[in-house]
């Protein structure tokens, strides 16, 4: 058995280990926060499908040097995990309560998993997003949600996989295509079912939840999302690392965070329309707004440490 394929089971065990152990604790406590909703085990039926997405990806690719896990990478996954969870606490929208034209959450902690998935590898990718959005979900109080958080740590995981490629440019104009391609399908979705109900609107003076129907901000924010990342592509052409973090963040947060809405489906039993218009596109949306803001800043402060420290 490879270091690498041994390396992968421990971080994907350690991550459900710590999901199951949250939720134990939170049921045999009477702790609120570290409960989830109804059916459980359909939501951990979906952990396990994502994390078989995540080692048959890794099956597939095992001879590439991107899966090597050390120290170094063990050490970014605990600091991406933590920056994520504790930034994901503070903009949730109740610690930092900010007046809005529509009901779309600040969810700017996104850039982290994109950022330490595009950094350090797929591995430290889905670590950051999945632990750290689960404790992030705990220090929020709104219960935990464990696929939600696997489609969390799919976003880091994927912008992760940039490193299949050793020519980074000739890979972005698939990754855009089939980010447009997204974008098209979800956007005619919330046209045809505009008055869906919003189901991550969140009104925290009256403290319930997916009352209203999706705004038109939120509504066509993958749309400005994806023209941010397309300005960001080509802006940025002679900067391949800032380009290529941009678009496979994107590529990252569509195919991640629509695994965990279209989970719902079988879990909430949610129909399409109120999958996707309600829960992914509010999801979704914003995150491209602020991964084509963010992530190129994290990329350029990254590489200015790395050249003041000559490596």
């Amino acid at each position: 058995m490879s270091k690498s394929l041994v390396n992968l089971v421990i971080a994907l065990v350690v991550v459900f280990v710590i999901f199951l152990g949250m939720i134990l604790i939170g049921n045999a406590m009477g702790i609120t926060q570290l409960q989830t909703g109804e059916n459980p085990v359909l939501r951990f039926v979906f952990v396990i499908i994502g994390m078989v997405i995540v080692f048959a990806v890794y099956y597939a690719t095992r001879t590439h040097e991107m899966w090597t896990v050390g120290t170094r990478e063990v050490v970014y996954m605990a600091i991406g995990a933590a920056l994520y969870a504790v930034l994901s606490y503070l903009f949730n929208g109740t610690v930092f309560v900010v007046p809005s034209v529509s009901q779309v959450a600040l969810r700017p902690a996104i850039a982290i998993p994109m950022f330490f998935g595009f950094a350090f590898g797929p591995v430290v990718g889905f670590f950051t997003g999945a632990v750290g959005n689960m404790f992030g979900d705990a220090l929020t109080g709104f219960g935990l949600y464990p696929q939600w958080s696997v489609g969390n740590g799919l976003v880091g995981f994927i912008a992760g996989l940039v490193f299949l490629f050793k020519d980074r440019k000739k890979s972005l104009d698939t990754v855009l295509i089939i980010s447009a391609v997204v974008v098209v399908l979800i956007t005619a979705l919330f046209l045809i079912n505009r008055n869906t109900p919003n189901t991550l609107f969140f009104d925290v003076d009256n403290n319930v939840f997916g009352d209203a129907p999706i705004s038109w901000f939120a509504g066509l924010s993958a749309v400005i999302g994806l023209v941010l990342v397309l300005i960001i592509r080509f802006v940025f052409g002679n900067n391949i690392d800032v380009a290529a973090a941009v678009t496979w963040s994107a590529l990252g947060n569509f195919l991640g965070l629509g695994f965990a809405a279209l989970s719902d489906i079988w879990i909430n039993k949610y129909s399409l329309a109120v999958a996707v218009v309600g829960e992914f596109l509010p999801a979704a949306g914003p995150n491209m707004i602020f991964a084509a803001i963010l992530v190129p800043l994290l990329v350029l402060a990254y590489a200015s440490v790395q050249r003041q420290s000559g490596r």
